[in-house]
């Protein structure tokens, strides 16, 4: 019985650990959200909201980080102190700039902006490098 308590309780623990920002969902935002901009307000946007996320997924990146390390001395050396844990996580936030991004990334398809276009391009190719380079 004690056991069973053990198990779930430190299932339970780890559920509430932080995650890191690339394994966290967009929300849906609708891209007409942004219907009425023009590719330049849609560039102002995109790059608001890519400078937003960087920033906030970095946050949550160190929370992640900061909860596995807690989250493994506590289980090792004193479990009572896995309560205490400080838990900043900001999935919330992460989602909702992923999917403001996302209907940005939609509305300047639709008004065929080919200047962001290509901005978005080369900020996956960076995206996709610094994911490599971090393994």
């Amino acid at each position: 019985m004690f056991k069973n308590f053990l198990v779930v309780l430190f299932a339970g623990i780890l559920g509430a650990c932080a995650s890191k920002s690339s394994k966290i969902e967009a929300n849906y935002v609708s891209p007409l959200m942004f219907a009425s901009y023009d590719c330049e307000m849609l560039t102002g946007e995109y790059a608001r909201l890519i400078q937003r996320s960087n920033s906030i997924n970095k946050k949550q990146d160190d929370v992640a980080s900061n909860d596995g390390i807690a989250t493994g001395v506590g289980m090792i050396l004193f479990w009572p102190a896995l309560f205490f844990i400080d838990n900043d996580d900001m999935r919330e936030e992460v989602a909702q700039l992923k999917g403001e991004v996302i209907a940005v990334e939609q509305a300047s398809v639709r008004k065929k902006c080919m200047s962001l276009s290509n901005q978005m391009d080369a900020d996956r190719e960076a995206s996709k490098d610094a994911l490599e380079n971090a393994k």
